[in-house]
Parts: structure tokens; sequence; C-alpha cells
């Protein structure tokens, strides 16, 4: 995915972080396991957020220990192989896979090259994964070509656009129960954000290479940060509505620090330009 969606590390409890942290290196490890030495190149703080979206309602958690992916050396607490784990690190794959091809499709052969090989790197593990979880694996690709075909047109709607990536994400949520219902609506929301944060954010380099853009092509070239904050705000607002409605046990106040305050920190940096400074910060300190 895109790595917009992190939680706000000053504002982080100390168990908060511990199990942010154990989570993000459990998934590394699951994604290892199933998938072998590249997966884990692709790890995201988004996909972290999705586990953690997953996990069975837990009263408390208990990290077990593992070695560290990119530091053998280090012995770190990870939490355990999971269900919500395995789904993470299948749709996390399924998810980068096609973002490696769609990157090769809207680039120049050159230009597009180091995805291209990428995406040849993960294929077997994106076979893999598309076994496991074909529902989920159509999904990405049907809303995929729809948003494709609105590009080609130079669709100038922002909610049909971002309906299509949103009900991407959408399809990684349970589809039965409750539960399944809250993280449906959830997903979809911050499929929607993530669009519209992504849009913004790249706006200055695709008026340049003369691509599509779903902000350009609504408010013109320079954009309108105050019409696109308010709609941003509104999917950030709808995500907080149904986290409240939701069953998370332990993992509720890291969830809500990161809707509550990580979404709209980075949604103030992506308005602001200071976005691509945030992102080279690594939340492991507390420097942001």
């Amino acid at each position: 995915m895109f790595g917009y969606v992190r939680p706000f590390r000053p504002e982080l409890k100390c168990k908060d972080f511990d199990l942010y942290r154990a989570t993000y290196c459990g998934l590394c490890r699951c994604l290892r396991r199933r998938y072998g030495l590249i997966a884990p190149m692709f790890l995201t703080f988004d996909s972290t957020f999705l586990a953690l979206l997953l996990w069975e309602p837990e009263d408390s958690f208990a990290p077990c220990r593992g070695r560290c992916h990119a530091n053998p050396l280090r012995n770190m607490p990870m939490c355990p192989n999971s269900p919500a784990l395995e789904q993470a690190a299948d749709e996390s794959v399924i998810l980068a896979w096609w973002k490696l091809r769609d990157s090769v499709q809207d680039e120049s052969f050159w230009r597009g090259l180091s995805a291209r090989g990428l995406s040849q790197l993960l294929r077997p593990a994106y076979r893999t994964a598309a076994r496991c979880r074909p529902e989920f694996d159509r999904t990405v690709q049907k809303c995929l070509e729809e948003l494709a075909v609105l590009e080609k047109e130079g669709c100038s709607s922002l909610d049909r656009t971002a309906d299509a990536f949103a009900r991407l994400l959408q399809g990684a949520a349970p589809q039965e129960g409750e539960q399944g219902r809250v993280l449906s609506q959830l997903l979809y929301h911050l499929g929607r954000w993530i669009y519209l944060a992504d849009a913004r954010d790249d706006l200055a380099e695709d008026k340049l290479a003369g691509r599509y853009n779903p902000v350009a092509a609504r408010y013109g070239s320079a954009g309108d940060d105050g019409a696109l904050g308010l709609t941003m705000e509104n999917s950030l607002e709808m995500m907080g509505a149904a986290l409240q409605l939701g069953e998370f046990g332990c993992r509720r106040p890291l969830l809500e620090n990161i809707i509550y305050l990580g979404l709209p920190l980075v949604q103030r940096a992506v308005l602001d330009g200071t976005w691509h400074e945030m992102k080279k910060q690594k939340i492991w300190r507390n420097n942001t």
C-alpha cells in the first residue's frame, strides 16, 4: 500500500507502542514464513493497521519473541502467528503486486523498469496469495480495471474514482457478522481517504508528467486544498464512527490513536507539502 496510515508516536502509551511494534514485527515474520525473503520488503504501516483491525478482540496481548528479519542478531517481541496476521500478509502481497502492475502501466518503459522487475520477483508470492484469497484478488483486479477506465476517460468526479479504490480496500474486510459490517465501512472510508491523499500528494508530479490526476480533473491543476480537506475529513469522521461500533479489545486505544491523531496529522502534511519529509521519520523514535 502507500504508508499513510501511521500512529502519532508522541501520544502513544508505552503498552500501545509495544503492541504496535509487536504487530509490525509479527507481520514481517509471517510474510517471511509464508512468502520468503522478498515479501517483507513490501511491509508497510498500512498493512500493520489492517492486521490490527482483523485481530480477534482480546483483553490483553502476550507477545512471543523471534529473530528480526532485517537483523538476525536481534531477538524481538512479536505477536504470535494468527489468522489475522495470515490474512493481512496474504492481502498485503496481493495489494503490493497489483500496485506494482499499476505502476508499470502508468509509467514509460524506462521509468517503470524497477516496478516491472519487482513485480516479477513478487509474482510467485502473489500467485500463492491469490490462491489463498481468490475473492479478494478478484475484487482488487475488478476495482483497478474500473479505475483505469475512469482515468482513461479523464473522469472529473472525485466520488466515482475514490469509490472504486474504496471498494477495493473494503474487500479486505470479513464478509459476515456485525464486526464484518463495521470493518467493511471503516475500510471503505479508509480506502477513499488514502486515494484522495495519494492523489493530492502526486498532484505536482502528475502535472509535470502529463498524467491523469483526479484532484486536478476536479479542481484544476492547482487543486483546491480547502474543498479536498473537507471531503477527506468526512471520511475520517466516518472511520471514527465505525470504529466506535466495533469490538477491538486491547487494540482500541492504538486504533483510536491512528484514526483520530495519526491520519489527521498525515492529511495536514500532505496538504501543506511536508509529507515527503514526515514519511522519512521513523515512528520507532519519538520524533514526529
